[in-house]
This record gives C-alpha cells, structure tokens and sequence, in this order.
C-alpha cells in the first residue's frame, strides 16, 4: 500500500496538510484528501505533483 503526505505550495514540514493520504480526488477547485483513517482535508487549488515512489503530493492553493 503506498500512502503520501501532502503539503501546501511547497515541500516543507510547516506546510504539511495530511499525512498518510491514500485517495485525492479533485472535484470544482477543490482537492480533496482522504487517510488511512477516513478523514478527509479539502483545500481549493489544484495538485501540482505527486510523486508515489517518494510518498509525496504537492498542492498549489488558490490565493483569496
């Protein structure tokens, strides 16, 4: 099973939104995560890369 972190705008540890993430879905603006342990995270902005070998997504939010 391969499970990401995922973090806002760039990679690093104060910027991480979830963490073991095993489902993105990206629906109307929204990326919307969901973990090992069914809790979801929604961020408006769009996915910018994931690298599953290296367990790591990277979400670019949208600026209000």
């Amino acid at each position: 099973m391969c499970l990401s972190t995922v973090y806002k705008n760039t990679m690093a540890p104060e910027t991480v939104a979830m963490r073991n993430v095993m489902s993105i879905e990206c629906k109307d603006g929204m990326v919307i995560l969901t973990d090992l342990m069914e809790r979801t995270c929604a961020i408006e902005g769009e996915l910018v890369k994931a690298n599953l070998v290296d367990g790591y997504v990277i979400v670019k939010e949208t600026a209000c």
